[in-house]
């Protein structure tokens, strides 16, 4: 392996960057593996609801209703010591049911108001605090290049509404 003194001064300096980098990332880790473990001590699973059970079809059909709206189904919350992708997953599903509500509503929100539309639509949010861990993940999606906007304390909006 011929490297001239430079070229492994390089390759040196290179491994290192990866290590910081991979150190950053164990550290983060860490850090989610204990929070989801925190956590998850009071997260309360919703039961399974069965499915309604097929109508008999008589001799006309009823017209068809009108189509409506359906939203996807909230997925299961996920402890981030289980599963740590899908805990990721069901944060970026919160956070875009988030702006899913905020675009509905048409204005900023308070976290109180977005927390009871997403409470409404099926998703859970553990913690002693609910409404400030939402709060928290808003704030840090509400940053340069996120899709929300911080209007005030625990109010947001869509990014590029209302900007100037």
């Amino acid at each position: 392996m011929g490297l001239s003194e430079h070229e492994a001064e390089e390759r040196l300096a290179q491994l290192r960057r990866q290590r910081e980098t991979l150190d950053r990332e164990i550290a983060d880790l860490v850090l989610y593996l204990e929070l989801g473990r925190r956590l998850n001590a009071g997260i309360p699973r919703p039961a399974p609801t069965p499915a309604p059970a097929p109508e008999p079809v008589g001799e006309r059909e009823a017209p068809a209703p009108a189509p409506r709206v359906r939203r996807p189904a909230a997925p299961e919350p996920v402890a981030f010591a289980e599963d740590p992708t899908g805990a990721r997953r069901y944060g970026r599903a919160l956070v875009e049911a988030a702006c899913a509500v905020l675009h509905e509503a048409g204005r900023p929100l308070h976290a109180r108001e977005i927390h009871d539309a997403l409470i409404a639509r099926g998703f859970a949010i553990p913690g002693r605090d609910p409404v400030a861990a939402l709060n928290t993940r808003l704030w840090k999606r509400s940053g340069e290049g996120g899709p929300l906007r911080r209007h005030g304390e625990a109010v947001y909006g869509l990014a590029g509404e209302g900007d100037t």
